[in-house]
């Protein structure tokens, strides 16, 4: 490892700094949601590169030399999206924050130590595929950049093959049944579904939101390398908010703020729906999930505002999938396209939802809204 050691530099400098890069920095994972969604809009591209630009200039203004040549060259990749000559692809939106992530981290320990370490031998090796990237090689930039983003960070594992691998066609499935179940777990799968049509009704969702869950819920985590069992996320799709069933209409379906009362009587809702499942140990699996799936990852969740390692795969994703139902299908009048929902989810539930299970999701709709 190399060492960066700065010259003195009031504190209150280092600080502003900082402040810029960690604003610059959630500015740019917007509009690379954004990107995915619409990857050619050329106001999102040059936003991007701005940010990238600014960062750099303010990197020089301190002499904080190891990290501008990283940023220079991200900065020309960034040059020739917004001209048009290269296209946008989830991988540069990965190399993107990863890049912007060693800087905070670089710019971090400057602050608290003086000095920092940094590996310049990989910051060149990545500098050497950026630069390979052109408007003539267009069929190898997925694999130039994955080659990038694996050598950052190894534990993404992502496709590196000489041609731009080709994506799986966007196919939810026909029903929130999995293929594949045993006679008995086909028998409760179905008489949960039923059991539901009701009281979707009742509570005033649109109807069919078990099926639009799980669905969903399939296709998504068909993405993850260690996929929850279909079986159990089905179930918990459809049953999770079967304590609503048990809630005054009134206090449901209330537009205004709720009172405290009513609060903490429509979050009591975990429990009566887990109870559902409490005695039928094939779906131990599912009733953790939907015991867990109004919890949030910072531990401000509920009912036990458990944080993110405590909380189960099915229930980080159901998280996400919820709130996503919610907003293109609301009890209101205020309904979102699926674009804006995706954005906003990323935008208000940031550090609270699963940035993995996050991930996946913006991933899987990017290739659904792009169908």
């Amino acid at each position: 490892m190399s060492v960066f050691k700065h010259e003195e530099l009031e504190d209150d400098i280092l600080q502003d700094l900082m402040e810029e890069i960690n604003e610059l920095y959630e500015a740019s994972e917007q509009t690379l949601i954004e990107l995915e969604l619409t990857p050619n809009d050329n106001d999102l591209q040059r936003a991007l590169f701005r940010s990238v630009h600014t960062i750099k200039g303010d990197l020089g203004l301190v002499a904080f030399v190891p990290m501008i040549s990283l940023l220079q060259h991200l900065e020309d990749l960034l040059d020739l999206l917004r001209k048009g000559e290269i296209e946008y692809t989830s991988n540069m939106s990965d190399l993107v924050l990863l890049l912007m992530d060693k800087v905070k981290v670089f710019v971090e320990s400057c602050m608290k130590n003086g000095y920092a370490e940094y590996d310049a031998e990989l910051n060149e090796a990545v500098i050497k595929i950026i630069a390979e990237i052109d408007a003539s090689n267009q069929t190898r930039h997925e694999s130039l950049l994955a080659k990038a983003v694996n050598l950052i960070e190894p534990s993404r594992k992502l496709h590196q093959d000489d041609e731009t691998p080709s994506q799986h066609p966007v196919k939810l499935t026909r029903s929130g049944i999995p293929k594949d179940l045993s006679p008995e777990q086909q028998v409760d799968l179905l008489f949960f579904r039923e059991l539901m049509k009701p009281i979707e009704k009742r509570v005033g969702y649109t109807e069919g939101r078990g099926d639009r869950l799980a669905k969903l819920a399939f296709y998504i985590n068909e993405l993850s390398d260690t996929p929850i069992d279909q079986a159990q996320l089905a179930v918990a799709c459809y049953v999770h908010d079967f304590g609503l069933s048990f809630m005054p209409v009134d206090v449901v379906n209330k537009n205004s703020p709720l009172t405290t009362l009513e609060q903490n009587l429509i979050r009591s809702h975990v429990y009566k729906s887990a109870r559902l499942l409490e005695n039928l140990s094939l779906w131990d699996e599912a009733r953790k999930i939907v015991m867990q799936h109004q919890e949030f990852i910072d531990g401000s969740g509920y009912p036990l505002g458990i944080k993110n390692e405590d909380i189960c795969d099915g229930a980080k994703l159901l998280a996400i999938l919820d709130k996503y139902d919610g907003l293109i299908h609301p009890k209101n009048d205020k309904k979102k396209s699926k674009k804006d929902a995706v954005i906003e989810i990323n935008k208000v539930y940031k550090g609270k939802l699963s940035g993995y299970w996050l991930r996946l999701f913006n991933l899987g709709m990017t290739r659904i809204l792009k169908d």
